[in-house]
């Protein structure tokens, strides 16, 4: 038990580390303006990851008869790198609460440019294999640690607006990847694939060296090693309103996988379109997440994330009960395609509201719970991809089988998740703290300060709720002991739309 003087006011923004440039950071003041340098940075590292993992599909079958191995062990390549990206995120987004978000990810950036660089040369199935686990593990770091410095920066709605611009390359980038990897082909060999990523890997490297600055000061890191963070997984873990939420961001993301795994045999194979054609429709998919993304942008702050969250989910429900519907029915593409599009569209809804309530919730550990949920995104999209391979049968009517069944256990996860978005705090802060009502809320006396002006709810953290954190602190809940580190991870208030 540690014992410090109470603190009233949240933690400054964080301060550029010696040697590192202040000025000419892309850096953003947590309550003031969204610095458009900063976003368009984790932009770039959030892709990194679908470029990874996409980039190469139209190439399988060069890199079969090249390598002269089989159609299985080249799909075993996406594979590892899908368990990398799962591993990497773990592994990365523990490790930065403890030592920062800078140094972990240059070493990452650094790591997976010399993993494709090893690719570009690979002379067997087993080296791409091996190298390509390596790439997905270095990969990991764009993406968990974009959305931990995210949370670093920004305060209330503005997470939400921040992580909406970040879904939008989640969202359209697995789905142009493909298109634009067989480009690479029409000019030379997959190895030109890798020397590309190789190049934005380098890029982003010098980049985050000269104008990162970094947004975890030492004061609000995780201490305590390997302990620690497993306690901070553990707690995760058993917090059930995270893991619903990583829950529905899993299968909702495999509704997207399942449509980018299916959907070449649905629309060429069992429809005769041509690649022409497949790559508009394509484009007509990566435009319903955009909008759909940006729409929910434009929605955070007038509209409570969680209602965003319920409304995607259950008009997803209904869009793609439509599409099974007109598959079985024998559906041509005049009903399949507005479906399938309009199904998308709801991810872009989803796929930014889930980390906005959960790193808000979370934030005196955002890189364990954007770890979590990243892992949940890709462990999930990877076993639940290649079912409809497996059940056979017609293709469009497996794909949209596939789609409705994890969709409509998005929903399920989200009834029942529903009576934890009035809680203004998480569980394991609630027991630090010892204020705990009956229903799962803060008890009276320490309830967050409330403000409503218009549809906006602001928040604010009470003064006794700060002190009783600082003094009263379980060991084994992974709460800071600093008060004022408290003050700025408190917790969603109660908003009404």
């Amino acid at each position: 038990m540690s014992s410090r003087p109470p603190a009233t006011t949240a933690p400054t923004a964080p301060v550029a580390p010696p040697g590192t440039p202040s000025a000419t950071s892309p850096a953003a003041d947590r309550s003031g303006r969204i610095s458009a340098g900063l976003v368009l940075l984790l932009s770039a590292l959030t892709a990194v990851g679908p470029l990874t993992i996409d980039l190469y599909l139209s190439a399988f079958p060069r890199i079969v008869d090249e390598l002269g191995t089989t159609e299985s062990r080249v799909q075993l390549t996406l594979t590892a790198t899908l368990a990398g990206l799962a591993i990497g995120q773990l592994l990365i987004g523990s490790v930065s609460d403890a030592v920062g978000r800078r140094a972990p990810l240059l070493v990452s950036l650094a790591v997976y440019v010399a993993a494709s660089v090893g690719i570009v040369v690979a002379g067997s199935v087993a080296a791409l294999t091996g190298l390509r686990f390596v790439q997905g593990l270095a990969a990991a770091a764009g993406m968990v640690l974009s959305m931990a410095i995210v949370r670093d920066s920004f305060e209330g709605y503005r997470i939400g607006k921040v992580i909406a611009r970040l879904m939008l390359v989640v969202g359209v980038a697995p789905i142009l990847a493909p298109t634009i990897g067989a480009q690479f082909l029409r000019f030379g060999s997959w190895r030109g694939m890798f020397v590309a990523l190789a190049a934005v890997g380098a890029l982003l490297f010098v980049v985050v060296l000269l104008r990162l600055r970094e947004t975890l000061p030492a004061e609000r890191r995780r201490s305590g090693g390997t302990t620690a963070a497993l306690r901070s997984y553990g707690s995760l873990l058993g917090d059930w309103s995270f893991i619903g939420l990583a829950l529905i961001a899993g299968f909702y993301m495999a509704a997207m996988f399942t449509y980018i795994s299916a959907s070449t045999f649905v629309f060429q194979d069992f429809f005769g379109m041509s690649a022409q054609q497949y790559a508009v429709v394509f484009g007509v998919g990566a435009v319903s997440v955009t909008a759909g993304s940006q729409i929910n942008g434009a929605l955070v702050g007038r509209v409570a994330p969680e209602r965003i969250l319920q409304v995607a989910v259950a008009a997803g429900f209904v869009l793609s009960g439509g599409l099974l519907v007109a598959a079985l029915a024998g559906g041509g593409l005049a009903w399949l395609v507005p479906l399938i599009v309009l199904t998308l569209g709801t991810a872009g809804f989803v796929m930014p509201s889930v980390p906005a309530i959960a790193l808000e919730r979370n934030a005196h550990r955002a890189g364990s719970a954007a770890a979590l949920i990243g892992a949940f995104q890709f462990g999930v999209g990877a076993v639940i991809a290649p079912v409809t391979g497996l059940l056979g049968g017609s293709p469009p009517v497996t794909m949209a089988a596939v789609m409705f069944g994890v969709i409509v256990v998005a929903g399920a996860v989200l009834l029942g998740l529903r009576r934890t978005f009035g809680a203004r705090v998480t569980d394991d802060a609630a027991d630090a703290l010892g204020v705990h009502g009956t229903d799962g809320a803060a008890t009276a006396g320490t309830t967050p300060d409330v403000t409503t002006t218009g549809a906006t709810t602001t928040e604010a953290t009470t003064t006794e709720a700060v002190t009783a954190a600082a003094t009263v602190r379980d060991p084994a809940v992974d709460v800071p002991d600093d008060p004022a580190a408290l003050a700025g991870t408190t917790v969603l208030a109660d908003r009404r739309s």
